[in-house]
């Protein structure tokens, strides 16, 4: 029954544009249907524009579902391994002709950058500054200490906060990584102590480069583990609670479908960590189907329906 309120559709369309025109494009006889003079004459005309609007109709079903456009992503982890490597690489798994931008900055820098709309979503460590955005935690990183090959406590398995005392530390400026720096504060100044700590404006790998030349002791978080720098050695941080969340941040009113499907797979993936599902390789299949389109009246379209039907239109 379906195609027949569509054909009863469409006849009212052309209808509709032959009232309009003035002019009939078709004879109508209970054994079918004819093309007039002026009904040739039209399609010749308007052939371009039935095809300009099929494309249209097209390109506005792909750009609505989502598997088209562009989503703008603000980073402060590393992405050498864990979460947000899986996330990036099963979304262009998924959905190869939306195009990622990843800009690395600072948390407040991204979310100011989401706020004006020149980032989509900011994946941050802290979201007490991220007031008028849509926040979820994702997942957690262990904070780990770079220390030069040579040094005494690359002997410990894992680092104590009281090892520290007394150490030169460097990390990179806390505009950048402002809860490692508060709790690295917190830990080490109590009780009377406290420890030289330099605040460098530098990247993830120039710190790295100035541990391993014995500049100092850094702080970083367990994704960067998995990126190989000479001359350095990793060891986490003792206690279960010594673990930063790592939360995505947008705009509520963001209506990028892209960015829709970018934070629904970020959701399933989470929700599949969580449980213990396997940490490589897809969970799932992707988490949509195609797009559809319908309830679309315009006398073009329905002219374009008939024409093809008759095949006017190759």
């Amino acid at each position: 029954m379906l195609w027949v309120y569509a054909s009863r559709a469409v006849s009212r369309g052309v209808r509709g544009l032959e009232d309009e025109l003035g002019v009939s494009l078709f004879e109508r006889h209970h054994t079918g249907v004819r093309v007039t003079n002026a009904g040739n004459r039209f399609f010749r005309e308007t052939r371009e524009a039935v095809v300009q609007f099929d494309h249209a109709v097209e390109s506005a079903r792909t750009a609505g579902g989502g598997t088209v456009g562009q989503v703008s992503i603000g980073i402060l982890s590393s992405m050498a391994t864990g979460f947000l490597r899986d996330l990036v690489q099963l979304y262009r798994s998924y959905h190869p002709g939306v195009s990622l931008q990843i800009v690395e900055g600072a948390s407040a820098d991204n979310i100011t950058a989401v706020r004006r709309r020149r980032l989509d979503v900011a994946f941050i460590a802290d979201t007490t500054d991220a007031e008028g955005c849509e926040t979820l935690p994702l997942w957690t990183e262990r904070i780990v200490v770079v220390l030069p090959e040579n040094h005494p406590l690359r002997e410990k398995k894992k680092i104590e906060w009281s090892d520290l005392r007394g150490q030169d530390l460097i990390v990179r400026q806390c505009e950048r990584d402002p809860v490692l720096c508060d709790r690295l504060t917190k830990r080490i100044t109590d009780a009377g102590h406290s420890a030289p700590v330099r605040k460098l404006e530098v990247g993830r790998e120039t710190l790295m480069h100035l541990v391993a030349m014995e500049f100092g002791i850094g702080l970083t978080s367990q994704s960067t583990v998995a990126t190989p720098f000479p001359r350095v050695v990793f060891r986490p941080i003792a206690g279960d609670d010594e673990l930063l969340q790592f939360s995505a941040a947008w705009l509520p009113h963001n209506d990028n479908p892209a960015l829709r499907q970018f934070l629904s797979l970020a959701r399933r993936i989470a929700k599949e960590k969580r449980r213990g599902g396997p940490s490589g390789g897809p969970p799932f299949g992707p988490p949509f189907g195609p797009p559809v389109v319908s309830g679309i009246s315009l006398s073009l379209a329905s002219l374009g329906a008939l024409a093809r039907r008759l095949g006017l239109l190759t």
